[in-house]
Formats: structure tokens, sequence, C-alpha cells
């Protein structure tokens, strides 16, 4: 069994101290309650919940798995989830960051980000059951009719229902336009809207059946008959698992089923499900053939959460590979016994151990500011008091989002990787949880778009055809940091290669934009490398900003002489990688020939 515990000193260090959420979030429209004592007062009960009620049912869970009645197309989760998910919906966490008009406590999003961080950190896979249900809350909030929030958005917020997002079929992975899912107007039905029999197959539906809660409202993508082909003929429709009544009762099973439940390599307490709609009664939310967009308010924020998955995992390995390595007695130091009276020195002084764990250091408290900075974007994106403002926040939140999702689920493999390696061959082995999280980490990479895609999406989208506009704002605000810290004696060694790399990182773009323009397979050559340069100089951004504020903080010298530490580590050992993703930029697709 491995142990939890929530890590908020420094979640309340990079929220209130380095991003200065509270001044950000109380100069919001309707922000003048989010002060500091309140969301300490949330992230203190998360905590707990994460740590006595989450904690304990995750290696069991993943021993146990999910179990399919194939008779009945039901899936029982492993023993402990169901009430775990009830003591979580009768706390009022479903609904953290959802309007009050439908129930919900209207909480900043950058809450509910650190939040998530904890209950992930918890039980990943039971985590995965809520996850979608808010991605399914937003898409219906924007681009849903005021019945549909009433009736199936508040049930939601409540912890009654939960919600799924349905695009994958067996022939249609990321290229959705090659889905074939079918919607037929069948008559009138609930508030006199049309109804649609939905028929087709979706595959890899996180949460699509379970136990935990007495509905399940689908949000699948499906083609109306007069559909134009690909992307474009798209549309979004509401699927209940039971059919509901005008009153919110619950009315017959509707023709959706879980067809099974995918034999996974890892998070195997979340069942991940192959969904058969058979002329499944569904209702369209949104506008017809605009569901791709309509699905994208989802997968913003899924690809967000999952960003924070890769955190999760990192910071449960980081503090149990870090206990081990101070409990472990493991031959002698190299210059000599540092613990004489002990048959051998632990692990703690070997100097290969202290790199794999400020690795983890490095990665997990760069990783937490980075999904907390893009989530306080978020927030000022939806309540900034002047549009300029939100604009701004927004392009920022496009151009980090990519990153956010690829890069730190990238470096939960690396940091779950390292945290095994310390534990040797005791990592091996199941009851010590590391393989666990290292076989959980994997999946981060993949779902809600692999890495590639982020990559392509991060240089093709965000860089090239929206003109960078969120990156010359991140670009902007950097070179303001170091032009305001140039004459910081405790910054020097960060300020200098900081500004060198990122007057770099700008040069680099405006050339590869140009390859790119001459030969578009350059985009595909260079994407991954550029994802990874981008985000280890974001890293280290975050990491001075960091430094900067432990100077000013009132925390402990302690806490500060570890942030001091770590980000001189960081810069010495990690912000170099650089070098080797700018030659790979740098050579270009005539060094990936054609395979036959």
């Amino acid at each position: 069994m491995t142990l939890y515990k929530a890590p908020l000193d420094d979640q309340r260090f990079a929220l209130f101290d380095v991003l200065g959420a509270e001044a950000v979030l109380t100069g919001l429209e309707g922000g003048d309650g989010h002060t500091r004592d309140l969301l300490d007062a949330v992230l203190e009960e998360a905590g707990k919940l994460a740590e006595q009620v989450l904690a304990p049912t995750n290696w069991p869970g993943d021993q146990e798995g999910c179990h399919y009645d194939k008779a009945t197309h039901t899936v029982t989760t492993p023993k402990g989830f169901k009430e775990a998910f009830k003591t979580f919906a009768e706390g009022g966490w479903a609904g953290l960051t959802m309007p009050e008009a439908y129930g919900g406590q209207a909480l900043p999003a950058v809450l509910g980000t650190a939040t998530t961080e904890l209950f992930q950190s918890g039980n990943l896979s039971w985590s995965l059951y809520p996850l979608l249900s808010e991605g399914a809350c937003h898409a219906m909030e924007l681009h849903g009719e005021e019945w549909q929030r009433q009736l199936f958005m508040s049930r939601i917020v409540s912890g009654d229902w939960t919600g799924t997002m349905c695009l994958t079929e067996p022939q249609a992975g990321s290229d959705l336009g090659l889905l074939k899912t079918r919607a037929e107007p069948a008559g009138k039905g609930l508030h006199d809207a049309t109804t649609y029999k939905i028929t087709g197959t979706k595959i890899f539906i996180s949460a699509g059946e379970h136990d935990l809660a007495e509905n399940i409202v689908h949000l699948v993508l499906a083609r109306l008959p007069d559909a134009p082909t690909g992307s474009r003929g798209i549309s979004m429709f509401i699927v209940p698992k039971f059919k509901v009544n005008a009153d919110g009762s619950l009315g017959e099973r509707n023709s959706a089923y879980a067809g099974a439940i995918e034999h996974k390599m890892g998070i195997k307490g979340s069942a991940t499900c192959v969904m058969n709609f058979d002329e499944a009664e569904g209702y369209l939310i949104g506008q017809p053939h605009k569901g791709l967009m309509a699905m994208f308010t989802m997968m913003n924020a899924a690809r967000l959460s999952v960003g924070v998955q890769g955190l999760a995992l990192s910071e449960r390995a980081l503090q149990n590979s870090l206990n081990y390595a101070r409990e472990r007695l493991q031959s002698r130091a190299l210059s000599g016994a540092k613990f004489p009276d002990k048959p051998a020195d632990n692990l703690l002084v070997q100097p290969d151990v202290r790199r794999m764990l400020l690795t983890q250091r490095a990665f997990v408290e760069g990783s937490r500011l980075l999904v907390l900075y893009n989530a306080l974007q978020v927030d000022v994106e939806a309540r900034a008091k002047d549009e300029a403002t939100r604009q701004k926040a927004s392009e920022l939140v496009a151009f980090l989002i990519p990153i956010s999702k690829a890069l730190v689920t990238e470096l939960s493999i690396e940091c779950t990787k390292e945290a095994l390696q310390i534990y040797g061959g005791h990592g091996y082995i199941g009851e010590n949880g590391m393989e666990q999280f290292a076989r959980d980490a994997r999946i981060t990479t993949l779902y809600e778009g692999t890495t590639g895609i982020q990559a392509a999406d991060l240089l093709g989208r965000k860089i090239l055809q929206l003109q960078g506009v969120g990156f010359r704002h991140f670009l902007e605000e950097i070179s303001a940091f170091c032009q305001q810290h140039s004459a910081d004696e405790s910054l020097r060694a960060m300020i200098g290669p900081l500004a060198v790399y990122t007057k770099q990182w700008g040069e680099l773009t405006m050339k590869l934009a140009g390859r790119i323009q001459a030969n578009p397979e350059e985009l595909g050559a260079a994407a991954n490398d550029y994802l990874y340069y981008s985000g280890y100089i974001t890293l280290a951004y975050l990491w001075a900003k960091s430094v900067a504020a432990a100077d000013k903080s009132g925390q402990a010298e302690t806490f500060k002489q570890a942030k001091r530490d770590t980000a001189a580590f960081y810069f010495a050992r990690i912000l170099p990688r650089c070098l080797m993703h700018q030659a790979g930029i740098e050579a270009g697709v005539a060094t990936l020939p054609q395979i036959a």
C-alpha cells in the first residue's frame, strides 16, 4: 500500500504566493467572496476526502477492477467506489464550480483544478467517473436549451447522475470526420422538442456504464440525414441511459447499452466501455452540424483535467519514492559512511537517487504551477470585467492547453519511472504501488488527444493558424518578468538564461513557420520537439517566478531553500534539454525518410 498526504502547503504557495490568485479572483465578476480563507477551507476538506476516503480504495480497486455482466449490460465498480461517490456527491463536490442557477456553488475553476488534483492523486480510476460530468455540464451550459440545463444538467450537478462524452468509433479515432453514428428525427418529445433515434457504436467511453449513479447522460456525436460529409456534418445529442420524464423522474431503459468493457494496462477501476446505441432516444444539443464545436467545450476542459492527472500521479509517486529513499538502508556513500551507527546509509546519500528525486520534484511543482496558471486564466476568460482582458485570457488558455495536457502527462511517465527505479526490484512488486502509477500514467498521454495531436494543435493551430497570438502574450509576460527582476541578485542565475531562451523561442518559431510555409511536412516533423521545447521554457519561467515569490513570502526558510535548490537543479540539468529538441526541430523532415 502507498502513502498519500495532500500537498496543501505547496498548492497554497502556488495559488496565493506565486500566482496571486486571491487578488485575481476577487477582482472578477461575482468574485467578492472568493477569498483565500474560503479557498483554503475548501482545499482542506478536499484533502481529507482524498486522503481518508479515496486513497485507501486506490490499490484494492486496481486489483479488483470492474465487473461486467454480459446478460444485463451492467458494470459493478470495485468495492468502496460507490460509497466514495456517495460521500463526494453529498459533499457538493460535483457542483463545486457549476452555476448556482443549477444547484452549483459557482466557485472558481482554479479551485476546481486544485481539488481535482487531490482527488486524482487519491484514486485516479475513481476520479474518472465524475470527470466527464463537468465537461458535459459546460457543454449544456454553453450550447444547450434552458429546459435541457434544468432537466439534465442540474441532476449531474447534484451528483444524482453523471455525464459522458461519446466521440470515438472503431474506424474514427482522432479523425472524427469519419464517424458513422446516425441520428434520425422521430417526432416530438419533452418540451415539444424533436426526438432523434441514435444508432451506432462508440468505443473507449470512460464511465459509460457503472453503478455509482442512478442515470448516465451521454453526449453523443452523430450525423443527421442531411449532414454534409466530414467534420462539418457532426451534431451532438443528449442520450440518457434511462429516459427522463418532464418532472425529472426516470422512465424506461433507453436503448443505450455497454456492449463490453476494455481489458486495460492501467486505470483498471475505471470502466472504459464499448457503447451500443440502437435507435436510442436523444435530443439535439446546440445547432445542427455544429456538434464538434460544442464537443470542443468538453474536450478543452478534459484536456486540462488529464494534464492534472499526470501531475496527480507524479505527486503520489514522488511522495512514496522520497519516503522509501529516506528509510531504505542500502550500501554506503561514496565518500564514506554518513550513518556509521547503522548497518548501511539510506538511499539519499547516493547522488543519482537525489537526481531522480529532484527531477520528480522539479516536474511536480513546476507542473502544478502550469495547470493552476492555466486554470486561473480560464476564470479570467469567463469573468473578467472587460472584454480585452477576457480575450487575452482566452488566447493564453488556447495556447497553454496543449502544453498543459501533453507535457505534464509525458513528464508523469518520467516521474513514475524514476520513482520505480528508486524502489529497485521492490518497485516491480504490486503491493508497493509504484508499478500501478507507472501503468496508470501511460494512458494520460493517449486519451483526449495523444501527445502528437497536442503537438500538432500547438504548432499547427495555436502558432500558425491563429498567428501565435497567445504565444506572443506569453512571451511578453516572460520578458516583463525578466526585466522586472534583472537587478535581483538572488535570481541572476535564472533570469539571464530565461531571457536568452525566451528570445530564441521567438526566433526559432518564426524560422520554423517559414519552413512550414515552404513545405507543410515540416510541421509534422517538428511538432513534437517544438512542444517539449516550449514546455521546458514555460516551466523555467514558472520556476523563476516561484523562487521570486518564495523570497518575498512568509514561508519557512527550509521551504524557501527547497524552492531555490530545485529551481537551480531545473535550470542546470533540465532546461538544457531544449538544445536537444532544437536540434530535432532544425534537422527537419529530410531526416525522416519514407518507410516501406
